[in-house]
């Protein structure tokens, strides 16, 4: 669809483009294609997809995967899918954020920018053989940056964790509409197993979520300031003069498993 004809079709149904939700749609026919071609879909995949809006995804996806389910929040875009859409897509009306994930083989989306963060955390929770997904431009920047850079961040670490992350395009914000004022870009996740152990998974991605909160503070501060360890403790534990953003996520993990060791001493 081209912008007048995604206009026309909203003003039929009574909506417009919602700002708080993200709501910009793809209008290149030629990324869908490429999007589709990434995610390497067959009869045996079942496709999971968060945002279809006017199905413009959607309708390809179902062309080559055996399955597809489409989760979508707005209550007029659901209406307007609704015998629109083949009859191997299963269409799910309400909050991606809510919706418990069925099982899937793969999932491709154009991700509404305002719930990118969440949905990502939320599909690293599940079992799945790869992932196609555009995102803000600046969003897939955090997922794939190094240490003691600005992009360096919590999600780039649980990212590297769980998955093999690359930025397979960068898309123009002029292949939408309404324009986004950034650019967009579309990433691939392959999950697998991590290339490091650590004792105690959650203890690793509190302690992550714990220092990028804090990332400006030296790491020794941040744990003593949380109680994690006393004084005494500190003097134990490696890198805390150093600000987690120098650290890789396997230095993390190596911290992660000696506070955990001077925690089971005070057990």
């Amino acid at each position: 669809m081209n912008p007048s004809e995604i206009a026309r079709v909203l003003a039929e149904m009574g909506a417009a483009p919602a700002k708080s939700r993200g709501q910009n749609f793809l209008v290149d026919d030629r990324v869908a294609d490429r999007q589709i071609e990434y995610a390497e879909l067959s009869q045996q995949d079942t496709v999971l997809e968060v945002g279809p809006g006017l199905g413009m995804l959607t309708g390809r996806l179902a062309a080559s995967a055996g399955r597809v389910i489409a989760i979508e929040t707005d209550a007029k875009l659901a209406s307007y899918l609704r015998g629109r859409l083949p009859e191997n897509v299963e269409l799910i009306e309400g909050d991606a954020l809510e919706v418990p994930f069925p099982r899937f083989d793969r999932f491709v989306s154009n991700l509404p920018y305002s719930i990118s963060s969440p949905i990502i955390f939320k599909l690293l929770e599940h079992n799945f053989e790869k992932g196609v997904v555009m995102l803000q431009k600046e969003f897939a920047d955090r997922m794939v940056a190094k240490p003691n850079t600005d992009d360096y961040s919590r999600l780039t670490v649980n990212v590297f964790y769980r998955a093999e992350c690359r930025i397979l395009e960068t898309v123009p914000r002029s292949r939408f509409w309404p324009s986004p004022k950034v650019d967009s870009a579309i990433v691939e996740l392959v999950p697998r197993p991590s290339p490091f152990a650590v004792n105690d998974e959650k203890l690793f991605f509190r302690l992550v979520e714990m220092l990028f909160q804090n990332r400006r503070k030296k790491i020794g501060t941040v744990l003593k300031m949380r109680s994690l360890v006393t004084s005494e403790q500190k003097a134990l534990l490696p890198y805390v003069d150093l600000r987690v953003e120098a650290l890789s996520p396997e230095q993390i993990g190596e911290l992660t498993d000696r506070v955990w060791e001077l925690s089971a001493g005070r057990r």
